[in-house]
């Protein structure tokens, strides 16, 4: 909401407001029609004061004391008020702003120093386009942070439940010893080299149209709020779910009958891990969008995902690669397996995105 506080005359005011939009043309005088003059904001008390705010959009004849007031009021109502200003009577009112903003061309240095933000071109707009810039990163830490959680979030789990129910995967090894679900050196290379290129390019994710269409966050809002730590967890568990599930696939003695030996087997989970990585980072772009939505907007992202692919596959195929990460070449099928397995993370929270917004 944006409000215009100036010592020029009402009609003057009103005339100008409504070239700009703030009020609706032909608006009157009167804070009922859209403007408030100063010398009817002297005679309000508080309780008025807070009332008329509520309506108006325009202040004429307003002197600095009153600007003030209208501060106070706005955010005594809950409101987050930035304030503009140039002169040095605006100094009172930028210092009271939740975020005052100085002219950098015409503000004097007093208002310069009150204020938390310089304006460098005088241009109302380029508010608008900090706004919209704000939003975007906060948006993109969001995402860096979805991601990230969730993907450690589906190691822990993995190497925890495969340890938990090792007997019923098939994990056991000669004497009872318990077969690790992953190697070390697997988990790194996913921490490294998997998580590590589609992390940063989300960063530089670009905004979308609805940015600015978007309600205000709340002030006091967490970067990491439980609604985030519900989806880090459903999706971590998904995560490890379809991972140990590749490992029962092919191991005997598990709840599913398979015939290949450990070392093929771990290469599978860890080929699966890794491939729903690589589709969890298309979901965590967004926590109720379709990950089909903007899909192609980031080339790096895109970039990332296809070079993490190549190296996986270098890391599964080549042998030196693996004598140093423990894995064996796999055939077709099982490439295709962990593919199919992987995308159910995938097709998990596109469900529970669309019966979030079918909510």
């Amino acid at each position: 909401r944006v409000l215009m506080i100036t010592g020029d005359h009402p009609r003057t005011a009103a005339r100008i407001a409504a070239d700009l939009g703030i009020v609706e043309a032909g608006a009157g005088e009167h804070a009922g029609a859209g403007v408030l003059t100063g010398r009817e904001l002297e005679r309000m008390d508080d309780a008025a004061l807070a009332e008329a705010v509520r309506a108006t959009s325009v202040y004429a004849r307003v002197e600095p004391r009153h600007k003030l007031r209208i501060v106070d009021a706005l955010q005594a109502a809950g409101h987050v008020v930035a304030m503009t200003g140039d002169g040095v009577n605006d100094a009172p009112a930028l210092k009271a702003a939740d975020i005052g903003v100085a002219m950098g061309i015409t503000g004097t240095e007093v208002t310069r120093e009150a204020a938390r933000m310089i304006l460098a071109d005088d241009n109302f707009a380029t508010i608008v386009a900090a706004v919209r810039e704000g939003r975007v990163i906060f948006e993109n830490i969001r995402k860096f942070l979805r991601y990230l959680l969730s993907s450690n979030m589906g190691e822990v789990l993995t190497v925890f439940l495969g340890v938990v129910l090792a007997e019923a995967i098939g994990l056991v090894g000669p004497g009872g010893a318990v077969v690790l679900p992953l190697l070390a050196t697997q988990i790194l290379w996913v921490n490294l080299i998997t998580d590590s290129g589609p992390a940063l390019a989300m960063g530089i994710d670009p905004q979308t149209d609805d940015v600015m269409a978007r309600k205000p966050r709340p002030s006091d809002e967490r970067v990491i709020d439980a609604r985030m730590w519900a989806g880090v967890l459903e999706v971590g568990a998904v995560m490890a779910a379809v991972t140990l599930l590749a490992l029962d696939m092919y191991l005997p003695g598990g709840a599913i009958e398979g015939s290949r030996d450990v070392a093929n087997a771990r290469t599978a989970a860890f080929t699966t891990l890794v491939f729903a990585q690589l589709f969890n980072c298309f979901n965590a772009r967004s926590e109720s969008a379709s990950a089909f939505r903007h899909l192609f907007v980031n080339r790096w992202l895109w970039g990332a995902v296809v070079l993490s692919v190549l190296l996986q596959v270098a890391v599964v195929e080549l042998g030196f690669m693996n004598l140093a990460f423990g894995t064996v070449p796999l055939g077709l099928d099982q490439w295709l397996a962990c593919a199919a397995l992987a995308s159910v993370v995938l097709w998990t929270s596109e469900l529970r995105k669309l019966l979030a917004r079918l909510r």
